[in-house]
């Protein structure tokens, strides 16, 4: 092998470690950057990647419910079991299982999506329908919603009582029927 074979020989071989070095260094840096972007995903993006799939959602205040996915917004999901709906704050979700490993960010989602739990639950007033609401703190009640407010929502409660029952601290409304 002549003096130039061997130079070049020599290049090639310093030209292929610099290029795994960079290889390895661009590797850890797009590792870096996934765990970094991460941060970004919310729990609404996990639940809307999981759309029309059966899930289990523990509820603070309430326990494990288990149900087809039907709606999700950044605020609340509409979950299927059996013979009722189940109008769940995000806010009350301890834990999510079987999620789909995909996420849809807030971008991608239809204007509907938007509509926050006020929505929901001004529908539910609207049909006039009896629901059992779940509090945080583990009572419940029959009721008839009749108004929605910012933050709250009036009830009629089982002795023809009115309650006004802070969304903060709602766990679930429970429907007799599915829609």
């Amino acid at each position: 092998m002549s003096w130039e074979e061997q130079l070049f020989a020599l290049f090639d071989d310093l030209e292929g470690q610099a290029e795994a070095l960079y290889d390895a260094e661009r590797e850890a840096e797009v590792a870096d950057r996934s765990r970094a972007e991460y941060q970004h995903v919310t729990l609404a993006s996990r639940l809307m990647a999981s759309l029309d799939t059966e899930v289990g959602l523990e509820v603070v205040g309430l326990g494990a419910i288990r149900g087809e996915l039907h709606r999700v917004n950044a605020e609340w999901c509409l979950l299927a079991a059996r013979a009722q709906e189940w109008i769940v704050p995000l806010s009350a979700v301890s834990a999510v299982r079987d999620a789909s490993p995909r996420s849809v960010p807030e971008v991608a989602w239809s204007p509907l999506t938007r509509l926050g739990l006020g929505s929901a639950l001004r529908r539910l007033a609207e049909a006039g329908e009896g629901c059992l609401v779940h509090l945080a703190d583990g009572s419940r009640h029959e009721a008839r919603f009749t108004r929605v407010g910012a933050d709250f929502v009036e009830a009629t409660g089982d002795h023809g009582a009115t309650m006004l029952i802070s969304f903060a601290r709602l766990a679930a409304v429970q429907s007799r029927t599915i829609r």
